[in-house]
């Protein structure tokens, strides 16, 4: 009788921690990816200086799978001439890829992606402004996932300034353009208006925010946020589902907190 119950409790204790490593490795499998965007103040931490190692290591502690950037400097003055995404990829053991916007202060400005997997394929889009206006873009970037499943990754950063029009037409041109793409498409950034908005409303008549819609979090600015200006959206709803949603409240890093979100890719 000893011998059973033995027998049992043995198999009891094998089966109950292979289910508890299944679902782990359900969590942690390739069906899932994390995603963070980033405003990063063209690399000036709140400290007023360039320490890119406080930007890094808020993707580090992330540890997503793609990081959309904002307000990302190349080679200009006040970054000390750095090739802002070139050296946090460098820092996050990331790939990068940068799309100007404008000419600025000696270099360039504009948005970025960093991946932990190559590209097959990366495009700048162009979006509307008007003079005196800053001119925007979207930067998207083709990418193939471990487990074979192919997505469009898009970073970027619409008009600032209140009530703007031009923010609006650039929402219109990002449905235009992207919600033909062949393929699952992520869009993250720093969209510069609030939840209910003319802005998000544009975008939410097609793309699946991941933001609590009863109680939005907040995401700017970094030290007492109030308003949620900072988004990941996915299009169409069908290839991915939420899993997990957080807002990262740094002390130094930017001006803005940065997003992170996890998404299982859906078949």
């Amino acid at each position: 009788m000893k011998s059973k119950l033995f027998i049992i409790i043995y198999i009891a204790f094998c089966v109950l921690p292979g289910k508890s490593i299944f679902a782990q490795d359900k969590i942690h499998s390739n069906k899932i990816i994390k995603v963070l965007t980033f405003n990063i103040y063209h690399g000036e931490t709140m400290n007023h200086d360039f320490d890119l190692d406080k930007i890094a290591d808020v993707i580090n502690n992330a540890n997503p799978d793609f990081v959309a950037l904002q307000e990302v400097d190349f080679k200009t003055k006040r970054a000390g001439k750095i090739d802002l995404a070139t050296v946090l990829a460098y820092k996050t053991k990331m790939i990068p890829v940068f799309g100007k916007a404008m000419d600025y202060d000696g270099g360039e400005y504009g948005d970025a992606i960093l991946s932990k997997y190559s590209f097959l394929q990366t495009k700048k889009f162009n979006l509307p402004y008007i003079s005196g206006y800053e001119p925007r873009t979207a930067v998207q970037a083709i990418i193939v996932l471990p487990d074979g499943d192919t997505i469009s990754f898009v970073s970027t950063h619409l008009d600032h300034k209140k009530e703007s029009n031009v923010r609006l037409t650039q929402a219109k041109k990002i449905n235009k353009i992207f919600l033909k793409n062949k393929y699952p498409v992520i869009l993250a950034g720093d969209l510069n208006d609030t939840p209910g908005s003319k802005t998000i409303l544009i975008l939410e008549k097609y793309w699946t925010s991941t933001y609590n819609k009863i109680a939005p979090e907040p995401t700017y600015p970094y030290d007492n946020p109030v308003k949620k200006i900072d988004y990941v959206m996915f299009y169409p709803a069908t290839k991915f589902k939420l899993i997990n949603r957080e807002v990262i409240h740094n002390p130094f890093a930017s001006d803005h907190c940065a997003y992170l979100v996890t998404l299982e890719i859906l078949n």
